[in-house]
């Protein structure tokens, strides 16, 4: 491995805030997989079903923060979870980590920037997808090609827009749900008539669909690693990482809950779908005046937050990998103002994925996008549970105290072992939907290419050095 390139490293700027963690957090989870791809799940899972998912995704990602505050309080390094991995697992598992949660970001781009151009067919029906999505991924790339702290401002004022958008659905929505608020059609309001339905009924499909749409909950969760890689370019990581994930679960499983409840209350079974977001179609049969259309303008704005902190974090796995000799020299290349421009402009490949599949397929493509992105998290989120694991057991071996941990995580070893498996499990529920199977092949087969090329490329650099000692 070739030495690191300090000099690009000190030019990072730690200028981001406990409140910008926080609102980057929220920002990268906050997105598609909740306002857009939310209906898949209903559908095939049902509205009790759904509810027990989105549950389960809480619990994973609550794992997930508590073994990588451990890590990020530590090490407080810019594209973290790729040293963890190298670190206490293996250098060419650290170099796929790398490469997988670049993928889940760039391919994350693909559905945030096709899902953006489908919510902008409500106001101009007559427009093709990939002229939107082309706008809208120059914007987010502008937004990234300032300064940090540029990028950190602007990601906290979008990521308020949408909470404060959240918990206005969550009210309206529950008060119609609840006839508080009369519905515009004149029918009698749901209550919980959707959970009891016997068409539809707690668990229509069964219990299996739970599992196969698990991976879909969790693309809507992932995100909240956010914060372990901006941990690098935070002020105070030892206290600013820990405060920051604290208050993100929490919240998390308040919006994320509350809201899946009111949408599995409100919209029927056979009418949930990712062509047009629930949210609209909830505000829609709510019918406050123009409601629609802003909640479709907030869904816009949040789906742009969640490509700005998804590029963020693809530009900075890049210069992760350039840094520690991995990757060309170029990408580890910073602005005067501390952004990794060449890293910044290859991770704009995932909007070009998403023109390709908003010509060809926007609502089929869609979902198999966000199901290769969602392996690919889970795929990370393993590594670091298995980083966490091996850490923790290093660190006593070389006869230090856990007192001298920045930050604790409670219940090892079953925590992050428990984090593994449930990740497996979503990752192997896959396997039996014909509609996200295909990403499990790609996801290992991606893997695969990633461990060759890792390989090939220290074969030849070891033959290199070995020929030169021989002249």
């Amino acid at each position: 491995m070739k030495p690191s390139h300090d000099k690009n490293e000190k030019n990072f700027q730690r200028s981001m805030k406990s409140r910008h963690l926080f609102m980057l957090s929220l920002g990268g989870v906050i997105g598609t997989g909740l306002f857009l791809s939310s209906g898949y799940t209903i559908h095939q899972a049902g509205p009790a079903g759904t509810i027990l998912a989105y549950l389960s995704g809480a619990g994973i990602v609550y794992l997930v923060m508590l073994y990588l505050g451990e890590l990020s309080a530590a090490m407080p390094v810019t594209g973290a979870f790729h040293t963890y991995a190298a670190k206490y697992i293996g250098p060419a598992t650290g170099f796929t980590v790398a490469w997988l949660y670049w993928l889940t970001w760039t391919v994350a781009l693909g559905s945030e920037f096709t899902a953006s151009g489908l919510l902008m067919q409500r106001w101009f029906p007559s427009t093709s997808v990939w002229m939107w999505s082309a706008v809208f991924a120059l914007l987010i790339f502008l937004l990234n090609a300032f300064s940090v702290k540029f990028f950190a401002e602007s990601e906290f004022w979008f990521s308020s827009i949408k909470v404060l958008a959240i918990v206005l659905f969550i009210i309206l929505g529950g008060a119609a749900m609840f006839g508080i608020i009369p519905i515009e059609s004149g029918e009698a309001a749901p209550m919980l008539s959707n959970f009891t339905d016997e068409k539809g009924g707690i668990f229509p499909n069964g219990f299996f669909p739970i599992v196969m749409t698990m991976l879909s909950v969790n693309f809507a969760f992932s995100g909240t690693e956010l914060i372990g890689i901006a941990a690098g370019e935070s002020v105070n990581p030892e206290k600013t990482v820990p405060r920051a994930i604290k208050t993100t679960v929490w919240r998390l499983a308040l919006f994320f809950i509350g809201t899946i409840f009111v949408l599995s209350g409100m919209i029927p079974i056979k009418e949930a779908g990712v062509i047009e977001s629930p949210f609209v179609t909830v505000f829609d049969r709510v019918g406050v005046p123009y409601a629609a259309d802003l909640m479709n303008f907030v869904i816009l704005t949040a789906l742009l937050s969640a490509a700005n902190s998804g590029l963020y974090a693809s530009s900075r796995m890049l210069w992760s990998l350039s840094k520690e000799g991995e990757l060309h020299p170029s990408f580890a290349k910073l602005t005067s103002k501390g952004i990794p421009f060449n890293a910044l402009i290859f991770s704009m490949i995932g909007g070009i994925l998403s023109l390709l599949s908003s010509v060809f397929a926007p609502d089929t493509v869609y979902l198999v996008l966000v199901s290769i992105s969602g392996f690919a998290v889970v795929a990370v989120w393993m590594s670091i549970a298995a980083a966490q694991f091996m850490f923790r057991r290093r660190f006593l071996a070389e006869g230090r105290q856990l007192s001298d941990l920045k930050y604790r995580t409670p219940g090892y070893p079953a925590v992050p072992i428990a984090a593994f498996l449930l990740c497996l499990a979503s990752c192997i529920g896959i396997a039996f939907d014909p509609n996200q199977s295909i990403a499990l092949y790609c996801g290992i087969a991606f893997m695969a290419v990633c461990y060759a090329a890792f390989h090939l490329k220290n074969r030849k650099s070891r033959a290199s050095g070995q020929t030169a000692k021989s002249h």
